[in-house]
């Protein structure tokens, strides 16, 4: 009788089943490299710390190369391995925000700068922020859901649900990230165009109390003026602002500064609603994860090289 091949066995088994024979096999091949493992795991420790280090002196010396440097890489990297890996879905997402952004950037860095344009710059970042919160908080309940196992009660199986839920996680987070990179691109070139923001130093404006410094418009109009009607917002410096755009300055343009003035914002201050305070805490996690998705993979590939450099393969 024939032998059988043990290719024909693991075409055979199950998913698990053949997952379980492929890593004993790897812990095969590994036995009796512990020391060339630990030499590895000691060059990654190594290479985090002094990457961390170098970043965070960059961020700190020069902020604004550093923002647009990290704001280029989390727009590219994940490209590149979109058309390697062949995520076709995600490539049309991510060229559609694309083409989208692409003119709101180029109408926010117009001059002279249209009355409307910071406020559609704002409207559709806030859009971008609120879909990216939604999409990544069912992104997390799909995982727990899953993790509890409540997915054998609907008969789904816990590959797909973990998938979906990874992929709506990943999506969230990620153009959340980018939204709020851009948003504070756009308010930087607006709030300067306008005359009365300048990052550094004064203003090239004098404002008045009847004016906002985030659009350019006045605060409170008349029946027959052109202007925007709603709700003002005053900060602890005195300084008013329409409501839409102070919010929109502050939590999606990531300012915690007066646009006029640079005093600190309290941004707890500004949500009313208990459940606006969450918006913080996403921000602050977005903030966070920029590094993950901008420089993480690079400094892997740092690693790598290292590695193969030393021959620790």
């Amino acid at each position: 009788m024939a032998g059988v091949h043990p290719q024909d066995d693991l075409l055979k088994m199950t998913h698990r089943e053949n997952w379980k024979v492929q890593h004993e096999r790897l812990h095969v091949k590994h036995r009796g490299h512990e020391a060339m493992h630990a030499e590895m795991v000691l060059i990654l420790i190594a290479t985090l710390v002094v990457a961390q280090i170098v970043l965070v002196q960059w961020k700190q010396r020069h902020h604004r190369s550093y923002n647009l440097v990290t704001l280029v890489q989390m727009w590219v990297v994940p490209l590149y391995f979109t058309i390697k890996l062949y995520w076709w879905r995600f490539l049309s997402m991510w060229g559609m925000f694309s083409v989208v952004t692409s003119y709101v950037i180029f109408r926010a860095t117009r001059k002279p700068l249209s009355c409307r344009t910071p406020r559609m710059v704002y409207k559709w970042f806030l859009l971008i922020y609120k879909l990216s919160y939604a999409v990544g908080v069912l992104g997390y309940l799909a995982i727990m859901f899953t993790m509890f196992g409540f997915n054998v009660f609907f008969r789904i199986k816990a590959e797909d649900s973990m998938d979906v839920g990874v992929i709506m996680l990943f999506y969230g987070l990620y153009y959340g990230v980018m939204g709020r990179d851009f948003a504070e691109i756009c308010s930087d070139y607006m709030a300067s165009t306008i005359g009365y923001y300048n990052q550094g130093g004064m203003p090239t404006r004098s404002l008045t109390n009847d004016i906002c410094a985030v659009c350019g418009q006045k605060i409170l109009v008349d029946v027959e003026e052109e202007g925007f009607i709603e709700d003002t917002y005053q900060l602890s410096c005195g300084h008013i602002f329409h409501e839409f755009c102070i919010r929109g300055w502050c939590i999606v343009g990531k300012k915690q500064t007066c646009p006029y003035c640079n005093e600190k914002v309290d941004l707890k201050r500004m949500m009313n609603n208990p459940w606006e305070k969450t918006h913080v805490l996403y921000g602050q996690l977005l903030d966070w994860l920029r590094y993950l998705v901008a420089w993480q993979p690079i400094i892997i590939g740092i690693v790598h090289g290292i590695n193969f450099t030393l021959g620790l393969e």
